[in-house]
């Protein structure tokens, strides 16, 4: 059991760090963004519990919280101390529901519900939905009390619809628990972090004994450490192993994993003194961020990095100083025979940044306008740059610096030229998304963001594949108020939002029916701006967009708000697209008379589907087109024919304002 377990990723939708170090894995760029995820992801997609369920140690107290959870409208609320993997217990609580070990039924929704979002969606769960609800970072009494408001009110949701939470409560809160929280409070143990490390290694198929994990510093750390800890030196055991470079056996891998643990930060501070002058350190850095690239390319970053903190030249010339080899080796750093650079040490360059973020706070600001130009030198592949913009993620996210992480993405989505979107900036925005401290933060900027004036049509497609990929996966609600946003702007990059919202909504009968309910709201709320979220609206009921099996009630919905409207040019391609559909299908003949009845009987809406459908047929008449139309028209008869009848039984009306036009 362990809280590392979320930073796993196997789907490609989002690369992820499979290990510690310098071993990255990635997928290809352009569609597919090379994205390595970072820390504490957020994600608990299905390829995600499986992999978490794989290397799960069940906690003390976990078959009582599996028991309570089993039953329809259950709520269990989780406490357990910080690093003993509570968040991995509560994933794996839901991911195990029921006797079918984890695998999920069509339909069934496995979400995080967010903590207060300005524009959180209703939660509206369906029988056997399963949620996950983390306040484990809330350290305030004020916001404790507003998040238990709120929870009152989904127990109650969730209760009545049959669905099932568990929610990790915050640690040293127990005294602002309400009270009505107690039944429901399951306490969980800390696993045994021997059972974890165990478990890690094997499922990295590592070739050892028992007693090779026998030693007293081990059980020191097994007994003590976070169980992220635990994860990261059983990942570290796997990369010695992968290098090559730390002899054949296990005993070897796992000493150099216990160095890096134990020893490497004391080791970096004793260096860090040791070398006084401002170049060294700037070389000792940048290798660090830098590592596993080009000497060359390192150099230019060293060098970028002096003159970003203003250090000036040496006076002599470079012939007259130390040579940049020389300077390597004295700092222990490698070159291969690839000319990439490296330090000989495992996991030496994480210790060098974290020491550099932690103890010169004052060049935060200088390190990040470094960054902002270095991650682009010509010499980089893509790799390399995303490795860089991870790095730098990963120290700003741990020293509380969410805004330098997102000043980056602003910048580089700013500078994409044409119709690309640079992969820098998405790798930054999907790490702090994915981040469990400040995922919350990024989600409100980009809302903030998107609701803004002007964007650059490269920071709307970051924002965009961002939501696609990432936030879609995790908070699919926010993900499409996100892109609707963006969607309703002008240009080409909205018209790709446009069609990632659409997309996002088609593959989920719940936000399909979420994004009609929110475009007819928005065509009522804004008449002088309704002609975006029409057309939009439009868009998303054609008959190519329309989850299988078609819901009809939803479309019904949808197409009365669209048939509302004065007949406008957004009507022939709704209409032919479901004529087209039912001519190729005659299961969707039910489209006819739900698109008729949409019109609620509007004489001048019957005379403009009648038009449409003759112009559909055309002159020719073909005989799958002719039937399908003849259809249709009996069924705008018969509205005509009933709307004249009523009229006469309740005596001539008042004519509505399309009929008077």
């Amino acid at each position: 059991m362990t809280e590392q377990d979320r930073v796993t990723v196997n789907d490609p939708h989002g690369p992820v760090n499979n290990g510690v170090g310098s071993q990255y894995v990635f997928y290809g760029v352009g569609a597919d963004w090379m994205i390595r995820k970072g820390v504490e992801p957020l994600r608990i997609v299905r390829e995600d519990r499986v992999r978490l369920a794989d290397r799960f140690v069940p906690p003390l107290g976990y078959r009582v919280a599996a028991d309570r959870l089993e039953k329809p409208g259950s709520v269990v609320l989780l406490e357990a101390p910080p690093g003993s993997g509570r968040r991995a217990a509560a994933i794996m609580l839901l991911h195990r529901l029921g006797e079918d070990g984890g695998a999920d039924e069509a339909g069934v929704r496995f979400e995080e519900l967010p903590t207060t979002d300005k524009d959180e969606t209703p939660l509206a769960p369906g029988d056997g939905d399963r949620f996950l609800l983390d306040l484990s970072g809330i350290a305030d009494e004020e916001a404790y009390a507003k998040e238990q408001r709120r929870l009152a009110v989904r127990r109650s949701q969730v209760q009545e619809a049959g669905a099932h939470m568990v929610v990790v409560l915050p640690s040293g809160m127990e005294h602002a628990h309400a009270p009505d929280l107690e039944p429901h409070t399951v306490t969980l143990g800390r696993p045994r972090g021997v059972a974890v490390v165990t478990r890690y290694l094997r499922m990295d198929r590592m070739a050892f004994r028992p007693a090779d994990l026998g030693s007293a510093g081990l059980q020191r750390l097994c007994d003590r450490s976070p169980m992220r800890e635990l994860a990261r030196l059983a990942g570290l055991v796997r990369a010695a192993r992968d290098s090559g470079r730390f002899g054949t056996d296990f005993a070897g891998w796992l000493d150099q994993a216990m160095h890096a643990v134990t020893d490497r930060a004391g080791e970096v501070g004793q260096q860090v003194a040791a070398v006084r002058t401002a170049p060294e350190r700037a070389l000792l850095l940048a290798t660090a961020v830098f590592e596993e690239a080009r000497a060359d390319t390192v150099y230019e970053a060293w060098h970028g990095l002096m003159k970003t903190v203003r250090h000036q030249d040496e006076a002599t010339s470079e012939l007259a100083r130390t040579d940049f080899g020389e300077r390597l080796a004295a700092l222990g750093i490698e070159r291969d025979p690839d000319e990439r650079l490296r330090f000989g040490r495992l996991a030496y360059a994480d210790a060098v940044r974290t020491y550099f973020w932690a103890n010169f706070p004052g060049m935060r600001d200088d390190l990040r306008d470094w960054i902002d130009d270095a991650a682009g030198l010509r010499g980089l592949t893509t790799d390399d740059r995303v490795n860089v913009v991870v790095r730098f993620g990963e120290r700003a996210l741990a020293v509380g610096r969410p805004d330098h992480l997102f000043d980056l993405v602003v910048r580089w989505a700013d500078s994409a030229t044409g119709a690309s979107c640079d992969p820098r900036a998405v790798a930054a925005l999907e790490l702090g998304l994915s981040h469990e401290r400040f995922g919350g933060w990024f989600r409100r900027r980009m809302y903030e963001c998107v609701r803004s004036g002007l964007l650059s049509d490269g920071l709307v497609r970051v924002l965009t594949a961002a939501c696609l990929q990432s936030l879609g996966a995790t908070h699919p609600d926010q993900a499409m108020v996100r892109l609707h946003y963006l969607a309703v702007r002008k240009g080409e990059a909205a018209r790709e939002a446009r069609e990632a919202l659409i997309d996002l909504a088609s593959r989920d009968r719940r936000l399909y029916r979420v994004l009609i309910d929110r475009l007819r709201d928005r065509t009522r709320r804004e008449p002088r701006g309704a002609e975006p979220h029409l057309h939009l609206l439009t868009e998303l009921l054609g008959s190519e967009r329309t989850p299988e099996p078609p819901p009809w009630p939803d479309l019904f919905l949808g197409w009365e708000a669209v048939f509302s409207q004065p007949p406008t040019e957004l009507w022939n391609p709704l209409v032919s697209s479901w004529l087209n559909a039912v001519a190729g299908d005659s299961t969707r003949e039910m489209a006819l008379g739900v698109m008729v009845g949409a019109t609620h009987g509007r004489t001048a809406a019957l005379h403009r589907l009648y038009a449409i459908a003759c112009d559909w047929a055309g002159p020719a008449r073909h005989p799958s087109r002719t039937a399908v139309a003849t259809h249709f028209w009996e069924h705008i008869d018969h509205a005509q024919y009933a709307r004249t009848e009523s009229a006469k039984r309740a005596g001539a009306g008042p004519r509505t304002t399309e009929e008077a036009r």
